[in-house]
């Protein structure tokens, strides 16, 4: 089976492309689950409401995954509550609203564990993501509790992101990171099964400074007239990846890059 994760949607232009492109590439590509990080996509560049949410939904993607954004948009706090399929970081304060894990059923019928993990470092403060994850794994277990396990860890530096895909190595399908809006190029499957790639990239536009429009990005470092941060609305490229998973053993088989549309050198 094949899963499609998405990285950071960012404004109505990565809103957009979702609308346009995304249920003919499931089609097309024979995608069975579509995951996506949401907490960009309000208009503002920052947070998700419940509208975006269901949009998204309708256009093919299943589960939403988030970070620090997560509460930029008041309303997400109650939302979070009532949608199952809206995840936000495990390792946040206990009393935070929402889950950062849920178990879902594929078009296949296969039940499709998402974990939505937060980095600790230039980031905000959350609880010790390795002992979020120690505690997760002891608790949870690949082929037993769920038949894949996708982890979202957002965060800001590589290194912390490479050793928790070494951590989950073997017993997760994908560990991929989130938040910084640029695709590696580290694709890989990790010596126990698990595919590993640093950074998604995000569903937005790149004709910008990592999603915001780029004019007034450059006046922030310039220290001339800027104002708050909003998108660049140009057309967005989807970047992501495809796993083509071993339903036996919950592993990955094959991981390839998925970038379409916009500016970026397109795989699909």
């Amino acid at each position: 089976m094949n899963i499609l994760f998405l990285g950071d949607i960012v404004g109505n232009s990565g809103c957009e492309a979702i609308k346009k492109h995304l249920l003919k590439k499931i089609e097309e590509l024979e995608i069975d689950f579509v995951i996506a990080n949401g907490e960009n996509a309000a208009n503002e560049g920052v947070g998700i409401t419940e509208e975006i949410t269901n949009s998204l939904f309708n256009y093919g993607v299943d589960v939403i995954t988030t970070g620090n954004h997560v509460w930029d948009q008041k309303e997400t706090i109650k939302h979070i509550d009532r949608e199952k399929r809206l995840l936000r970081p495990i390792n946040l304060p206990e009393l935070s609203p929402g889950k950062g894990f849920g178990v879902y059923n594929s078009k296949k019928g296969l039940k499709i564990g998402v974990l939505n993990l937060m980095g600790n470092i230039f980031m905000k403060k959350c609880d010790d993501v390795f002992e979020a994850a120690k505690k997760f794994t002891l608790k949870n277990n690949l082929k037993k509790d769920f038949d894949i396990l996708v982890v979202d860890f957002h965060g800001e530096i590589t290194s912390e992101k490479m050793a928790m895909g070494h951590f989950f190595d073997g017993k997760a399908t994908l560990v991929v990171g989130t938040h910084t809006h640029v695709p590696t190029s580290d694709l890989m499957i990790l010596n126990k099964g698990t595919a590993y790639q640093s950074d998604a990239g995000m569903c937005g536009d790149y004709n910008s400074v990592i999603g915001m429009n780029k004019e007034n990005s450059l006046n922030k470092f310039l220290k001339e007239n800027f104002q708050k941060h909003y998108p660049a609305n140009g057309e967005a490229s989807l970047c992501g990846l495809i796993i083509e998973c071993d339903e036996k053993t919950g592993l990955a088989k094959n991981i390839n890059q998925f970038i379409h549309g916009g500016i970026l050198k397109n795989s699909h």
